[in-house]
Formats: structure tokens, C-alpha cells, sequence
């Protein structure tokens, strides 16, 4: 019994020639179901004055659908290198600054940060005292993650989740110096308080340092927050000009 060969089709936006009907378009991701729907006449049967030529073109090499960016737009570009500009030059300050001075600590950055360290504390609460002072911790660095997979997966905003990423680095790097103070205790904490005069387990790397036996490699860890969030950092910066080139070559055509 012969085997019934599928007749070929174009793509109606495209004119892309694809060996058999498929469910989209691999040259520009039209779905035809829902092109048809919106389109009920290319169904309809041509005539044979307005045919189009078939255009057949060698497929490009495909970018992954999470990283496939919005068409082109004058004014978000040019908003998104006003921020991408200024996200440089934060990391330069932040990055180049000793833990021990605490410049990410003392910027306004760490006001935005600090609430969503507080509900750490009390979103893990009912797991124990101990995670309950690692939760403002893990708050900090949850919010951007999150952030971070809604922006690249659910909104397909590829820039946004790099934003959203170099957010992940800061706060890495916010934390370090809270770390870097277990044992000296002489940061300001909520309240007004300071490690060294505060109840014990106010401080909550003095406290789950000292719990866990580690409290003399605070400086050590510090650093290694220190070098994670930097790396996260530069991380994010050079995927995000790499969005902003492939726009740029966007708008030329290219």
C-alpha cells in the first residue's frame, strides 16, 4: 500500500515553503491556527492573478522562545539604556567598594530590599527559630528570583529579567556586609539596636553562625556573598547588552 505524501505549504506571512503542513512556522514563528482564525480568507482558494511567487529560504538558526524580544520600540529602547547605563555604573560603585564599608548598605537600595528581608522572617516561622532568622536572608534573595522567572518565562520580557537578575547580585551583596558583622556586631539593626548590645539572636547571622559553629568564617562567607552577587551582577549586565545589540540590529534591519 503506497504511503500518502503531504502536499507542501507557505507560510501566509512569510512565504516561507515548508515540506509538509506543520502547526507553525519555523522561519517566523506564525501559528497558522491562529492566523486562520483572525484570517478566514486564506483558506479561501486563490486566484491565480494574485498568487503570490513561493519564496524558499534556508530556516535561520532559531532563538529560543524565552529570549525572543517584542518588535522594536523607539522609546523603551531608549529607556532601557538610560537603565542599563545606570545599572553600570551602580556596579562599579557596589562592586568596588569594601564589605566593610557597606556602601550597598547605605544606599537606597537597601530600603527596598529591607522589607522583603522582614517578611523573611516571618514568612519562615513556622519552620523554627533557626530559619525564621535565615528567612530574612532567603527573603532578600527569593523576591528578585522571582522576579526573575516572571519576567523571563510568564512575560517573555528577556531585558526585564536581566534587571531582575543583577537585583539577585545586589542583594548578595547587601547581605554580605550583615554577614561580615557576626562577630563584631557594630551595624545599625531594625530598631535601633546593634549586634553587640542586642539580645542574642537579634543579629541574625551572629545568631545562625554561632548555632551552626561557624561564627570565626563570617568574614570568609562574607566574601564569598561578596564574589557570588558580583559575579551575578556582571553576569546580568553583559546578558543584558547582549538584548540591547540584537535590538539595535533589529531597528537596521539587520
Amino acid at each position: 500500500m503506497a504511503t500518502r505524501l503531504e502536499p507542501p505549504m507557505d507560510c501566509p506571512k512569510c512565504h516561507y515553503q515548508l515540506p509538509a503542513p506543520q502547526a507553525s512556522c519555523p522561519h517566523c514563528g506564525l501559528i497558522f491556527a491562529k492566523y486562520r482564525k483572525y484570517h478566514p480568507e486564506a483558506d479561501a482558494p486563490a486566484d491565480a492573478a494574485t498568487v503570490r511567487p513561493r519564496i524558499t529560504l534556508t530556516p535561520p538558526t532559531e532563538t529560543p522562545r524565552l529570549f525572543q524580544e517584542a518588535p522594536y520600540n523607539p522609546a523603551q529602547f531608549a529607556a532601557r539604556c538610560l537603565l542599563f547605563i545606570g545599572l553600570v555604573l551602580w556596579s562599579w560603585q557596589f562592586i568596588n567598594a569594601s564589605i566593610a564599608s557597606n556602601t550597598v548598605g547605605e544606599s537606597f537600595l537597601h530600603n527596598i530590599n529591607l522589607p522583603f528581608h522582614e517578611a523573611g522572617h516571618i514568612v519562615f516561622r513556622p519552620f523554627g527559630r533557626f530559619t525564621t532568622s535565615l528567612g530574612g536572608t532567603l527573603g532578600q534573595l527569593l523576591m528578585p528570583s522571582i522576579c526573575t522567572g516572571v519576567l523571563l518565562i510568564k512575560s517573555r520580557d528577556p531585558f526585564g529579567a536581566s534587571v531582575a537578575l543583577w537585583w539577585v547580585g545586589e542583594n548578595f551583596l547587601d547581605i554580605a556586609p550583615y554577614v561580615n558583622d557576626a562577630r563584631a556586631g557594630q551595624l545599625p539593626l531594625v530598631g535601633g539596636n546593634f549586634g553587640h548590645s542586642a539580645p542574642y539572636g537579634f543579629h541574625d547571622w551572629q545568631y545562625l553562625l554561632t548555632e551552626s559553629g561557624y561564627l570565626q568564617y563570617d568574614h570568609s562567607l562574607a566574601q564569598a556573598a561578596y564574589a557570588i552577587g558580583s559575579l551575578i551582577m556582571l553576569t546580568a549586565l553583559c546578558g543584558g547588552a547582549a538584548l540591547l545589540w540584537r535590538q539595535y540590529r533589529h531597528r537596521q534591519g539587520l
